[in-house]
């Protein structure tokens, strides 16, 4: 017999308690320490004390500056997001990997990059006719870097690991601190966005731009898949196309 619905017990309303300022200002240097802006600034450092010119004589970017400063930089901010995630009290595998299989979302990866190759090409083709004042760098200070078969590969493992796998990770890190304490997801994904495209500024503005759209894209992606695996591999192989397009072009 059932019971009347005046002697249920009634289910009480899930109060979130609101997130102190403490916890705020804390995500928040998070954020900032693995923005790569503090890290990248402090490796630079410690290359140029220990001898690792940033430029040549030419005022070209030197190939060892790059790739170290990159590689280094991987490794701290990857330490950092592991460490942060673990301070909190959540483990690494559900912030980056996610409850999805990591092969499906690895294969996703594989098949989103003739997408975001076609995408580059529409976006700079679009700016290039609408707007060719931004253009405003003749040609990639990095594509400089390509200038042999042994330095274009070692800048191929350079844009998967420091491009793809830390850029992801990174962004991954931000969003869900975003998501936790900061606004919300897609305030941080717009923020990250213009971040990302700014930090290619040297690449010249449309670049900029079109950067900036990319990061969006595999910003959203990994809010939708909740994992940073499908962008981490549709990243890095867009990177590794870019530098094939530049060796064989040369």
């Amino acid at each position: 017999m059932s019971e009347p619905a005046s002697d249920r017990p009634k289910t009480l309303p899930v109060c979130v308690p609101p997130v102190d300022i403490g916890t705020r200002v804390r995500a928040l240097l998070e954020v900032l320490a693995c923005s790569g802006l503090p890290s990248q600034l402090l490796i630079a450092n410690g290359l140029r004390m220990a001898g690792v010119a940033p430029l040549d004589a030419a005022g070209r970017l030197t190939a060892t500056f790059v790739f170290t400063l990159s590689l280094l930089d991987t490794l701290v901010i990857t330490a950092l997001a592991v460490l942060f995630v673990r301070a909190s009290g959540e483990r690494p595998r559900d912030v980056f990997v996610g409850p999805r299989r990591p092969a499906r979302e690895a294969l996703l990866g594989l098949g989103l990059v003739p997408v975001i190759v076609v995408l580059v090409l529409a976006a700079m083709g679009l700016l290039r006719l609408a707007a060719p004042w931004l253009r405003n760098v003749p040609e990639n200070p990095l594509e400089q870097l390509l200038s042999s078969p042994g330095r274009a590969a070692l800048f191929a493992v350079v844009g998967i690991v420091a491009g793809g796998f830390r850029e992801e990770l990174q962004r991954a890190f931000v969003l869900h601190r975003f998501e936790q304490f900061l606004g919300g997801p897609w305030v941080g994904l717009a923020i990250v966005s213009i971040a990302f495209g700014a930090g290619h500024a040297v690449q010249g503005w449309d670049a900029m731009i079109t950067t900036g759209l990319l990061g969006a894209c595999w910003g959203a992606i990994s809010l939708a898949r909740r994992s940073a695996i499908a962008p981490t591999v549709s990243h890095a192989g867009f990177n590794t196309i870019e530098i094939l397009r530049v060796v064989l072009m040369r």
